[in-house]
C-alpha cells in the first residue's frame, strides 16, 4: 500500500470513529442511465452518506461521498476530437446533502446534494478532471430515487455534462 492509501484510510477511520455510537451511515448501491446530448449510457455508484447535523430549525446536513463510473460511447463525430466520448470515466466525490424538514413531514425523503469530484479520464461530457455534482431526489429506507448532474460549471473545454436518472439500493450501517 502507498502512503497516500494508508492516509486517506487513516483519515476515513478517524472519521468514522468520532461517529456518535447511535449513529447511522447509509450506503445505496445506484444505477443510471446517463445522457450527454441524447446520447446514452450505463453508469454505477456507490454513495455514502453520514449521519445528519442540524443546519438551523428545520435544515439539517449530512457529509456525502460517492464513487461511481460512466461508461464510454463511440459517437462518429467525435472520434478525431480533443475530448473524446470512447473512454469510461471513474470519479470520487464529497460534498453535502441537505435535508428540510423534522422526520415525520411527507417531504422529508426529498434531498439536495451538492459534491465536488474528481476524475480518471475528460471526455467531451466531462472536460476537466474536476468536477461539480448536483443531485435531487427522494431517500426511503431501502431505496433512493434521484436526478442528477455532473459537469464543471463551464469552467474549461466543452462542458457538455452528464445528466441521468439513478435508482439505488440502501443499506444502513
Amino acid at each position: 500500500m502507498t502512503s497516500s492509501l494508508l492516509r486517506r484510510l487513516g483519515a476515513l477511520g478517524l472519521l468514522a470513529a468520532s461517529m456518535p455510537a447511535a449513529a447511522t451511515t447509509q450506503v445505496t448501491i445506484e444505477g443510471a442511465r446517463s445522457y450527454m446530448d441524447s446520447h446514452g449510457t450505463n453508469a454505477a455508484f456507490v454513495e455514502a452518506v453520514f449521519p445528519e447535523h442540524a443546519l438551523g430549525q428545520r435544515f439539517s446536513w449530512a457529509p456525502d461521498i460517492t464513487a461511481g463510473w460512466i461508461d464510454g460511447r463511440d459517437i462518429a463525430k467525435y472520434r478525431d476530437d480533443k475530448y473524446g466520448t470512447r473512454s469510461s470515466v471513474a470519479l470520487l466525490a464529497a460534498g453535502a446533502r441537505f435535508s428540510y424538514g423534522d422526520e415525520h413531514d411527507w417531504y422529508r425523503p426529498f434531498f439536495f446534494s451538492f459534491q465536488v469530484a474528481g476524475t480518471n479520464h475528460t471526455t467531451m461530457a466531462l472536460s476537466s478532471h474536476y468536477q461539480f455534482v448536483s443531485t435531487l431526489g427522494w431517500q426511503a429506507s431501502h431505496f433512493m430515487a434521484a436526478i442528477r448532474h455532473i459537469s464543471n460549471g463551464s469552467l474549461s473545454g466543452p462542458n457538455r455534462g452528464e445528466t441521468m436518472g439513478l435508482v439505488g439500493v440502501t443499506f444502513a450501517f
